[in-house]
């Protein structure tokens, strides 16, 4: 089986680690980056880093607009498919505009999709996320869930039960393979921290980030509640841009460049506490068992909060200060692992891709 995996931001290399990892020579894969990510940290350490091999194909994409970057990787992959060869089998994992686009390509090319991370929604269709799921979800062939709660919502919306399979998590696969060779960052020896003693701070969400008001009363509320502890920032570029231009400053406050999977991890694992507005991220700190304060409003992960060490407190600043201290005096609840979010993941897809028959 001819199989293309399609990767492009962060989360795509985490996930589709686990695949390349798993898949047998009885596939033949073709992966392709499209160029979302073009930061080092975001991109091209994932590639030694997770034991990956290089794309096959690099479409160079990179920033721009939602809907520049939607056209320019539909273009790129549909040249791909016209002057190389059609795979038995195009995989897209998770929501990002990369996996929508070559979602939609390779099935208006007669290629049968396979939707990573289907089923998921959080309800919220300001989130150009939940727009690229929806869209996946509703051309895709075959469905690949984290929970059985989303495979009953494809099965509900009339998915044939067949081609609807509860596998687990493909970013936890990733996750415990690499537990063990995790890495201190230069910040950690530069503060000299210590285990317990700090917390992670990552924001990236437009409803937090894009108005320079929103992003600074948030940060004001997170500082004068974090009792002095060390804040430390990894910084999306596009997030670093606005946080420049605010200007604001604590003593506590680091604002560090984006880090490595195995540095940001290594952070995390060691932390206090997480505060985040990623949805990734809440799987992780569930798994590490690291409590985990998520300024959304809503989440397509619930089961981060049902069953893991999450907790969702929205985007008021008026709720930080007391989820903080809840935090910061250690009577944060204790989680559980959700079910099949055991490192087989990218097993369970490879043994069910070998027993597909794939009908043109």
């Amino acid at each position: 089986m001819q199989i293309d995996i399609i990767a492009g931001t962060r989360p795509n290399f985490v996930k589709i680690a686990a695949l390349m990892h798993a898949f047998t020579t009885s596939f033949k894969i073709r992966l392709i980056h499209t160029g979302q990510h073009y930061d080092k940290n975001l991109s091209d350490s994932f590639f030694d880093q997770l034991e990956i091999p290089e794309p096959d194909v690099n479409l160079g994409i990179g920033s721009g607009s939602q809907a520049y970057q939607t056209g320019a990787i539909m273009k790129g992959y549909e040249e791909l498919l016209t002057t190389t060869f059609l795979p038995d089998l195009c995989i897209v994992v998770g929501d990002v505009t990369s996996s929508m686009a070559c979602a939609i390509t390779a099935k208006k090319m007669q290629v049968k999709v396979a939707h990573v991370e289907a089923g998921i929604r959080s309800g919220d269709m300001t989130m150009p996320e939940e727009v690229n799921r929806i869209l996946i979800d509703a051309i895709a062939d075959y469905f690949f869930t984290t929970t059985r709660q989303a495979s009953e919502l494809l099965i509900k919306q009339g998915k044939d039960p067949n081609k609807v399979f509860f596998v687990g998590n493909t970013m936890i696969d990733t996750l415990l393979k690499f537990q063990t060779k995790l890495k201190k960052p230069k910040i950690w020896k530069d503060l000299n921290l210590t285990v317990n003693s700090f917390l992670v701070l990552t924001l990236h969400r437009p409803a937090n980030v894009d108005e320079e008001e929103n992003i600074k009363n948030t940060l004001l509320a997170i500082i004068q509640s974090s009792k002095d502890l060390p804040l430390i920032f990894p910084a999306h570029p596009r997030t670093a841009l606005k946080l420049k231009a605010i200007g604001i400053q604590a003593k506590n406050l680091y604002i560090i460049s984006s880090l490595s999977y195995l540095e940001f991890n290594y952070l995390v694992k060691h932390a206090k506490g997480v505060i985040t507005d990623s949805g990734g991220i809440t799987e992780e700190t569930t798994v590490m068992e690291i409590p985990c304060i998520t300024l959304r409003d809503n989440t397509e992960r619930p089961e981060t909060i049902s069953i893991g060490t999450n907790e969702l407190i929205g985007t008021d600043t008026n709720a930080i200060p007391d989820a903080m201290n809840k935090l910061l005096q250690g009577n944060w609840k204790k989680g559980g692992i959700p079910e099949y979010w055991d490192g087989k993941t990218g097993e369970r897809i490879a043994k069910i891709l070998a027993s597909l028959v794939l009908d043109k």
